[in-house]
């Protein structure tokens, strides 16, 4: 063997680290060129979430005590979910403003059925998402057949929906739950495991790690390149320290609530269904460019179709949530600011209000952001007329942002 042949091995892992090496640096460049062109990503959220935080805890401390957010987590499930399916519409640069009248109905069908009439409470699930599921098909409808713009024919639900809410409320106009049913305690004191906490914080940076190994595995057995795993790696550490310093944090109160941990199963889900199925390819390049989409063979009737449905749904949902955290269900269910703080959490979080760009992520990051605000300004005593005038401004900066990154995207050729 020669003295070549014997330094080989070392040659390859020295090669091997300065690739590495090579990619994490590459991967801050290629973040620092996107954000440069316009593709910020939900850097405005997270820069917006520790803005608020410093600024309603320097006003008031008990803004980042353990419990507060842990209250803050128990409201931002149903708002949430709401806002889940606000973003599946808005990829498909469409839009549903009888969201929050679907979820008022939800709870007013929640509450006749098991309250009123008696049925399982199982049973009474189904059928209020089948009732969603329903208004959104009436909506995907309305706008294939009829092309009836979805600001109007949802507005005309809007209204449909409040007047059906009201009827079925009766004169009494509210229906109150146990308090000691499974359902109000879901909403209202159900804590998370300790340990699930923990082991649920682990499961992200694995699923980064997992799915790295694996591209890196099928490129390779394809005799192509693969990216080594130093950015991985990278990033499934940052995260995986946040989200245990966050339970940590929490646990320190009453911990994690099991509403908030359904809420982000379900986006998870979705983000899955949005980035790795032929329906979620589908939803982003028929938002991009519909008659493209169209010309390579996507069925974009079907597609907005299921997006109106899964929207309408997911608001059922979030309306469910929304009962058992008031444990009633009344005719100011859904009104108000649901609309706004729903919308504006997609927004916020990084949805594009002119399609084809956005993930489920932004719902949650979103609504953290409208919930924060919200349970800030209440600290404050503030009125809510200030809350929404703060929400409305936050909104239309996010537009502002969304117009812009779009703008400078074109002229850098990521559009």
């Amino acid at each position: 063997m020669s003295p070549s042949d014997a330094n080989q091995p070392r040659l390859d892992r020295a090669d091997t680290r300065v690739r590495h090496d090579a990619g994490l640096a590459g991967a801050v460049r290629a973040f620092i060129d996107r954000v440069r062109s316009g593709d910020l990503g939900m850097l405005p959220v997270f820069v917006g979430l520790l803005l608020i935080s410093i600024v309603f805890s320097t006003l008031n401390p008990v803004f980042l005590a353990p419990n507060n957010l842990v209250n803050l987590l128990f409201d931002a499930a149903a708002v949430g979910f709401i806002a889940l399916g606000v973003v599946c519409v808005l990829l498909l640069g469409e839009i549903d403003l009888s969201i929050g009248s679907m979820s008022g109905l939800a709870s007013a069908i929640t509450g006749v059925l098991w309250v009123g009439v008696g049925l399982p409470l199982p049973l009474v699930i189904l059928a209020v998402i089948a009732t969603g599921a329903i208004v959104g098909l009436i909506y995907g409808v309305l706008r294939n057949q009829f092309e009836m713009p979805s600001f109007v024919a949802t507005l005309a639900g809007l209204l449909a929906l409040l007047g059906l809410q009201l009827y079925l409320l009766g004169p009494t106009g509210s229906i109150n739950m146990p308090f000691t049913s499974s359902l109000v305690r879901f909403g209202q004191i159900l804590i998370m495991p300790m340990w699930l906490s923990y082991l649920v914080a682990l499961l992200p940076g694995a699923l980064i790690l997992w799915s790295a190994r694996r591209t890196n595995a099928q490129r390779e057995a394809a005799n192509l390149s693969s990216g080594g795993m130093s950015v991985p790696l990278a990033k499934a550490l940052i995260l995986t320290a946040a989200l245990l310093f966050a339970v940590y944090y929490l646990e320190l109160g009453r911990g994690v609530p099991w509403m908030f941990g359904v809420f982000v199963a379900f986006v998870a889900g979705l983000d899955y269904a949005l980035t790795r199925t032929k329906w979620g390819r589908s939803i982003f390049a028929v938002g991009g460019n519909a008659e493209a989409a169209r010309r390579s063979g996507i069925n974009v009737r079907r597609i907005r179709l299921s997006a109106f449905v899964v929207c309408s749904s997911f608001a059922a949902l979030g309306g469910i949530f929304a009962a058992a955290r008031l444990a009633s269900a009344s005719q100011q269910a859904g009104t108000g600011d649901v609309n706004l703080n729903a919308i504006a959490a997609a927004v916020i979080g990084g949805t594009s209000l002119f399609g084809g760009r956005g993930s489920a992520w932004s719902a949650l990051l979103g609504v953290l952001v409208i919930m924060a605000i919200s349970n800030g300004l209440t600290l404050l005593n503030l009125s809510s007329s200030l809350r929404y005038m703060i929400t409305g401004a936050v909104l239309a900066i996010a537009v502002i942002v969304d117009s812009l990154a779009r703008r400078s995207r074109a002229s850098h050729g990521r559009a």
